[in-house]
C-alpha cells in the first residue's frame, strides 16, 4: 500500500488479489447478500485508491483496510435488503475427503450456526466476524472500534456466549423437529 500511496497504482492489483476473498467473506458474513458484498469489495478498493495518501506505512495495513470496509458497510446500511446466501458462498473451506453423511451433518451445523449468527445483535455479529472469520487480532479490532484491547476481549467473549446459547437452542429445536418427539 505504501507503493500505491507513492504513485505505483498498478500495485493495487496485487492487493486486490491478496484481499478480495477475505473482504467478500467479511461482507457476506455481515449481510448475506452476494451482489452487495461484491459491490462493497469493489467500493473498498476504490476507497483505498482514493484515500491512498492517508495510509501510514507504520500502521497495520489489514486494520486500515477493514476500517475502510467497515465504513463502506455502514454507508450502505440504509440501502440494504436482507437476502439469503447459499451455504456454498459462505463456507468455501470444505474437507474434500468427507463422506456424504459428514458433509450433510456439517452443512446442517453450518446452517444452524449461520442462523444463530443472524440472530445476534449487529455489534456482536460484527465482532465475531472480524475476530473469528477474518482472523483480525484483538489489537486491530480495538483500533477499528476505538477501544481498549481488554474491552474487545470481553465483548468477543460475551458475543461467543450469546452465539453459543442461540446455537444450542436452534440445534435442540432442529433435533426435536427431525426425530418427531418435539423434545419429549
Amino acid at each position: 500500500m505504501a507503493q500505491v500511496g507513492s504513485g505505483d497504482v498498478a500495485k493495487m492489483a496485487v492487493l486486490f488479489e491478496r484481499h478480495n476473498r477475505s473482504l467478500f467473506r467479511y461482507f457476506v458474513s455481515l449481510n448475506r447478500n452476494r451482489e452487495l458484498s461484491e459491490d462493497l469489495v469493489q467500493d473498498v478498493f476504490f476507497r483505498m485508491l482514493r484515500y491512498r495518501a492517508s495510509y501510514d506505512p507504520n500502521q497495520n495495513f489489514t486494520a486500515w483496510m477493514y476500517q475502510i470496509a467497515r465504513n463502506a458497510n455502514i454507508d450502505q446500511a440504509q440501502k440494504r435488503r436482507a437476502e439469503v446466501v447459499g451455504i456454498d458462498e459462505f463456507d468455501d473451506r470444505r474437507d474434500p475427503s468427507a463422506g456424504p453423511a459428514e458433509v450433510a451433518e456439517k452443512n446442517q451445523d453450518v446452517t444452524i450456526l449461520k442462523r444463530a449468527l443472524d440472530r445476534l445483535p449487529a455489534d456482536k455479529k460484527e465482532l465475531l466476524v472480524l475476530a473469528r472469520f477474518q482472523d483480525l487480532k484483538y489489537e486491530e479490532i480495538a483500533g477499528l472500534l476505538g477501544c481498549e484491547v481488554g474491552t474487545v476481549k470481553v465483548r468477543v467473549f460475551r458475543a461467543m456466549r450469546a452465539l453459543e446459547e442461540i446455537y444450542h437452542t436452534l440445534l435442540k429445536d432442529a433435533r426435536a423437529g427431525r426425530d418427531g418427539t418435539n423434545g419429549v
